[in-house]
């Protein structure tokens, strides 16, 4: 890694960060407006999450799918990157998923990231009508798939005999455009299972918590590396962060509107964003001990992007003022 880079996720309705836009065109192309801001502010990578249902609780409103937006989104933009934290690996047979990020791959010139996790949200698994394991299984799962992922864009006529995936001369074209395969990004920070994975098929982790954790983590992923005969330096370490940047009255004015759209007491809700809450200077300040820590690629939520402006002036006003580690350089 030669710089720290940042990445911003654009509003998809999972967050609620949708309602206040009625239209369901008008919904998409705000989240494709906030994709070209992004790229027009500098920042490497634009995000989405992998849900079905809204959060805190399932409502009737908007969450756009996450690898049609990837498509779509892919041909509303020219630089940036795209990513999901994370894809859910039950949403879709890994195969289908190979073939699906290697089209997105190609309809986007090379500039897919794939993110994927073990899954969470039992509410939209049983919904709709996916089994959910418990979590030895599902990262058992993960674990498989991260293999036919490798398989499908590696190989001409790729085969895999697992417990729960098979492939038998599975042939995929077009391959990537990126070589040997899009970056993979593995998220969670499962010391025994998940960060094990990481040393063996990913790219990148993504960690959360504070300083402290992630140091530890990280100490958890460079341990597996060693063991298994990896580069831990290769390995991107990424965090997500939950921001909300200006003076008192506009942190009360986000909160608010925040709580007002999830349904939450506006406490509630100013305490999810922790520490990340003021001006410019404040929140650097806080993103710069995680990258202290170790973090070197930082992944940002603004619960108000959707409004117009908040991306922008994030990188504008926050990345500028966090030092990269030492010989590295800082990029949006």
């Amino acid at each position: 890694m030669t710089e720290l880079k940042f990445g911003v996720f654009v509003p998809q309705g999972w967050r609620m960060d949708l309602v206040d836009v009625h239209d369901p065109i008008e919904k998409y192309e705000t989240m494709s407006r906030c994709a070209t801001e992004a790229e027009d502010a500098g920042y490497d990578s634009i995000w989405v999450y992998d849900h079905l249902h809204t959060i805190p609780t399932p409502e009737i409103e908007a969450t756009f799918e996450c690898w049609s937006s990837m498509a779509a989104l892919a041909r509303d933009t020219s630089t940036v990157r795209l990513g999901q934290l994370v894809t859910c690996n039950g949403y879709r047979p890994p195969a289908l998923l190979a073939k699906m990020a290697s089209c997105i791959d190609v309809m986007s010139h090379g500039r897919l990231i794939v993110g994927i996790g073990a899954g969470w949200y039992q509410n939209e698994y049983e919904a709709y009508g996916y089994p959910y394991g418990d979590t030895p299984e599902r990262l058992r799962m993960l674990g498989e798939a991260l293999q036919v992922l490798k398989a499908m864009w590696t190989r001409e006529r790729a085969e895999f005999e697992g417990r729960y995936y098979h492939l038998r001369g599975a042939i995929n074209e077009p391959k990537p455009v990126q070589k040997p395969h899009p970056p993979l990004w593995i998220g969670g920070g499962g010391e025994r299972v998940t960060l094990k994975l990481v040393a063996r098929f990913g790219d990148a982790c993504n960690v959360g918590g504070d300083a402290e954790t992630v140091r530890h983590k990280l100490d958890v992923l460079r341990g597996h590396c060693e063991t298994v005969g990896t580069d831990y330096e290769r390995i991107v370490k990424s965090s997500e962060v939950h921001a909300i940047l200006g003076d008192e009255a506009e942190v009360a004015r986000v909160v608010g509107d925040t709580a007002r759209r999830t349904g939450q007491d506006a406490d509630a809700v100013r305490s999810q964003f922790g520490p990340f809450v003021g001006p410019p200077e404040k929140v650097a300040e806080t993103i710069q001990v995680l990258v202290d820590a170790g973090i070197e690629y930082l992944v940002v939520y603004l619960p108000n992007a959707a409004e117009g402006g908040a991306i922008k002036r994030f990188a504008e006003q926050v990345v500028p003022l966090v030092r990269p580690p030492s010989g590295a350089r800082t990029s949006a």
